[in-house]
């Protein structure tokens, strides 16, 4: 009867209570959870390996599908551009607002470092990210996970097949198919371990940093928090109800990715599995597998608005107010720098320290925040995750193709 019981328990409430215990654990066992890093590792590790091969295949699928129908392509990728444009822009001016009316930086005092590590990355520009576009090798992309370049490859890789003989269009569009349904399969095997890996990951987590992590960043860290609150309510939320989607039937659907990417501080590591949750809501394939990978390489609202407040932040803690001027450069800088963060490794860091450099802030201001980044890369992730899928529902209504009735069942789920 118990055996019965737990098999009845849904995955959902299993990473929850994982989550609890790992936190137990991490405080009261805390040398021993550090030694968990490896099981989260692995499980990020499996998660990882399916973004590639779910993405270029998807993202094939969707353009080379269209062959006599490119247009339609365009003006999808024109349309979501402009959202996502004007979103991130909404999410950088509501960190600007928020980090100053709370001032987290006041009565910090930010010490320079004697030196700063050779490991702080170097100014951002828009000429770098323009460059780094494309990758000089696929399977280098690949290797890194190179969200952004892989992206690029693919669309490139699709539109010539919408150029080669039917027979040889008509054969690799049934390969990619395939793998990209083997792909979901891999998805949900993995997932039956995300207990464990999320569990392990929450435990290393307090049991490295402790439960007093705050300490004097706890402002910084309820301002992001708040920010990334009063963004959903104002900005998400709306949006949601203006075009009609269904927010209960999408929360739900979406809850384990949301819950994945928040435990594990990685939006990429719910992607897989927010893809198969968006189809089941009915959002057509050609769509999820356009829009979703393009969202995470230039729609990260969580990211951006985290990058807004920290700049600001790190004025404060230098006692260097910034007129509203400087303040609206800074935002215009972060909405072009911020557009090719899935591209580059310790993609946040990068933005920001570029930022700091641009406008004469101290770059050790990065080494001051570094120490709680996990915590807030928990919420941004989390964020992240949910604006690229709603971003993804919009398109899917804007273009006529999300159905009044839901939900259309995956296989797998």
């Amino acid at each position: 009867m118990f055996a019965r019981r737990l098999r009845t328990v849904s995955l959902t409430h299993w990473i929850l209570v994982s989550m609890v215990l790992g936190i137990l654990w991490g405080h009261f066992f805390p040398h021993s959870a550090t030694q968990l890093k490896v099981i989260s590792q692995l499980f990020l590790n499996l998660i990882k390996c399916i973004l590639v091969p779910l993405i270029f295949s998807t993202l094939v699928v969707g353009v080379a599908g269209h062959r006599g129908d490119l247009a339609s392509v365009g003006r999808l990728g024109v349309k979501s551009i402009i959202y996502f444009e004007a979103v991130t822009t909404l999410a950088l001016v509501v960190g600007l607002l928020t980090v100053n009316g709370m001032r987290p930086g006041d009565g910090i005092q930010l010490k320079p470092a004697s030196a700063v590590p050779e490991s702080i990355p170097e100014k951002v520009t828009l000429a770098s990210i323009i460059g780094h576009l494309a990758p000089q090798s696929f399977f280098e992309a690949a290797a890194k996970n190179d969200v952004l370049q892989v992206v690029v490859f693919a669309l490139l890789f699709g539109a010539a097949l919408t150029q080669v003989q039917e027979k040889s269009l008509e054969i690799m569009i049934h390969f990619f198919e395939a793998l990209a349904d083997v792909m979901f399969k891999f998805t949900g095997m993995v997932m039956n371990l995300a207990p464990l890996g999320i569990g392990a990951a929450m435990a290393f987590t307090v049991g490295t940093s402790g439960l007093g992590t705050l300490g004097n960043l706890a402002l910084l860290i309820l301002t992001l928090y708040l920010a990334l609150g009063i963004f959903c309510l104002l900005v998400l939320l709306p949006l949601a109800y203006w075009v009609g989607v269904p927010i209960r039937h999408f929360l739900s659907l979406l809850k384990e990715p949301i819950i994945l990417a928040f435990t594990t501080a990685s939006s990429d590591a719910a992607m897989p599995l927010a893809i198969q949750r968006l189809l089941a809501l009915g959002v057509p394939r050609r769509i999820v597998s356009f829009v979703m990978p393009l969202g995470y390489s230039f729609n990260l609202d969580g990211s951006t608005l985290y990058l807004a407040v920290a700049s600001i932040f790190v004025a404060q803690a230098a006692h260097m107010e910034l007129p509203v001027g400087q303040q609206v450069a800074i935002l215009l800088t972060l909405m072009l720098t911020s557009k090719g963060m899935a591209g580059i490794p310790r993609a946040s860091q990068f933005v920001l320290t570029g930022t700091l450099g641009t406008f004469g802030l101290p770059l050790e201001g990065v080494l001051l925040i570094v120490g709680v980044d996990a915590i807030m890369d928990m919420g941004r992730s989390a964020v992240n995750l949910i604006g690229n899928c709603l971003a993804t529902v919009v398109m899917a209504r804007w273009e006529g193709e999300f159905p009044q009735t839901n939900s259309q069942p995956v296989a797998g789920l």
